[in-house]
């Protein structure tokens, strides 16, 4: 006769916050306090959790609490089934009261430093109920966040995602910056093919900015130089002492080229290059009217940058 195998039962919620409670904090009381539980009922809550799964997942000594091989893989489980929970309650609390509770706004690092100060004074001004949270990532890690549910809403050069919905809200023009006794310092109207004799600065790869560069260097046949910087702000310092050219957006260039008197600006005849810059969200997102009325008012909070508004 073959043995009977013990079958799992799903656990409860206030089993899996115990339990992750205890994982983070290695101690039944400390856990117990973090989550407002008592210990008894908090040790009560692992052991169920445990008697469930059919498995130990803790092993208590007199001195620490130590998590099996096994306990720290249903960790992983049980907070991303907590994380999913939490972005349920969000988005139902959301959808009762527009701009109200946490929004996590994912921003591109080449817009972050230029337009948040906008983006704050909007939020603070005309939606003091949003509890909102910024993350300035790289594009690739953004659209992991927005698709994984970590992020809610994103800033950054369309198009965003594969299946995310896309919000314009202005176009820009790239500026050439140059140290100031360069040959096209100061110029007006040159063409792209300039580009074709110039030592060009890039990014580090991740950003999106580098590859809009990449994209208009391959367009008229020039080849980018070999250094590369992790931000606009080292980029500008390399062009300051000499080291080449760099492709900066309008709205950077005033901050950026501020922060040196070795530092000229040069414009693109037209139709000069550029980038458009937007929010992506989910689709079918509860909070896309939100999103959509957030977008206009950005645009006009936009207006006196140097960009032009779409939609």
């Amino acid at each position: 006769m073959e043995p009977a195998i013990s079958k799992t039962r799903p656990p409860t919620l206030a089993q899996l916050r115990a339990f992750v409670a205890v994982v983070e904090h290695r101690h039944f009381r400390d856990a117990a306090a973090a989550i407002g539980m008592s210990q008894p009922a908090l040790s009560g809550a692992v052991a169920a959790l445990e008697e469930s799964v059919g498995a130990q997942l803790v092993e208590r000594t007199t001195r620490k609490v130590i998590i099996t091989p096994l306990g720290e893989r249903v960790a992983g489980h049980a907070r991303g089934v907590l994380a999913e929970l939490h972005r349920l309650t969000d988005e139902v609390e959301a959808s009762r009261r527009p701009f109200t509770g946490p929004l996590h706004l994912g921003v591109i690092p080449t817009v972050a430093p230029y337009l948040l100060p906008v983006v704050l004074n909007l939020a603070r001004d005309q939606y003091p109920d949003l509890d909102l949270h910024v993350h300035e990532e790289r594009t690739p890690q953004l659209l992991d966040g927005l698709g994984s549910g970590r992020l809610d809403l994103l800033l950054l050069a369309l198009p965003g995602g594969p299946g995310m919905v896309d919000i314009a809200l202005y176009d820009e023009d790239f500026v050439l910056v140059t140290p100031p006794e360069h040959p096209l310092a100061g110029r007006a109207d040159v063409p792209r093919d300039v580009l074709l004799d110039l030592d060009i600065l890039l990014l580090e790869e991740g950003h999106c900015l580098r590859d809009q560069a990449l994209d208009l260097c391959r367009e008229v046949g020039a080849e980018p130089g070999a250094t590369r910087a992790a931000g606009l702000s080292t980029l500008v310092q390399l062009v300051a002492g000499g080291l080449g050219v760099t492709l900066l957006p309008a709205t950077a260039l005033d901050v950026e080229t501020g922060r040196s008197d070795r530092l000229a600006a040069t414009r693109f005849a037209a139709p000069a290059p550029g980038r458009r810059i937007g929010l992506t969200h989910r689709p079918g997102s509860a909070r896309t009217p939100e999103y959509q009325r957030f977008a206009t008012s950005l645009r006009e909070a936009l207006a006196p940058l140097p960009v032009r508004l779409t939609g």
